[in-house]
């Protein structure tokens, strides 16, 4: 419910003529249908979708694309007669390199050569509503919805070494999450799981340990 209208903005923002829209292919509820290519997507949460994806792979081209916010606006709204509060802008941006936070649950489709990836940096609001029902780290706020203000860049991986250029030239021959960190001054959580994936796909392969840190290094 919280990224219905997003969900819905960016299915209309990458439709093209032709396109079925919200089509049942083989008992699944299929967002866009383009010739011989499916095409999900997928605003959060790969791990829900995981099984349909391992089943149409089977027998279709798979695309999933994924929005990450470079740009968002909190707004926040009264819940009781919907008024505006306040509208800020979000410290944070986003990259995409966020998108191993997603891609952990999946990362071995990416060796199948149906599966693509596609993620969109946009700029979004996020509307908060002060309901009292929402996380603690929020202080009850809840996500009422998400809306898109804009498509800044797309990214499209096909094949796993279409990760490589996440690779900085100045890391050292092997390197540890910590180095990878640093280099590409990310937060080491996001760096951890890009190792994970990396190695998964035989981008990156164990060759040792530094101390109690394990140390890569490009295959």
């Amino acid at each position: 419910m919280g990224e219905k209208n997003l969900h819905l903005a960016l299915k209309k923002w990458y439709s093209r003529p032709g396109d079925s829209l919200e089509a049942n292919i083989d008992g699944y509820n299929i967002d866009i249908f383009r010739e011989d290519q499916i095409i999900e997507i997928q605003t959060a949460n790969f791990s829900a979708i995981k099984p349909k994806l391992k089943f149409l792979l089977n027998r279709y081209s798979v695309r999933l694309v994924h929005p990450i916010s470079e740009k968002k606006w909190i707004v926040r709204i009264d819940s009781k007669n919907k008024t505006l509060l306040s509208r800020r802008k979000s410290p944070r941006k986003g990259r995409v390199e966020d998108i191993f936070f997603e891609l952990v649950y999946i990362p071995l489709l990416m060796k199948n050569p149906n599966f693509s990836l596609e993620v969109l940096l946009i700029d979004s609001e996020e509307i908060l509503l002060n309901d009292g029902l929402g996380s603690w780290r929020r202080n009850g706020w809840s996500i009422h919805d998400r809306k898109l203000l804009n498509v800044i860049e797309q990214f499209v991986f096909s094949n796993p070494t279409d990760f490589l250029p996440f690779l900085p030239t100045t890391l050292p021959e092997e390197f540890t999450t910590k180095d990878l960190a640093r280099e590409l001054k990310l937060r080491q959580r996001i760096a951890q799981k890009m190792t994970y994936c990396l190695r998964l796909l035989d981008v990156i392969k164990i060759v040792g340990k530094r101390k109690r840190a394990t140390l890569y290094s490009q295959l």
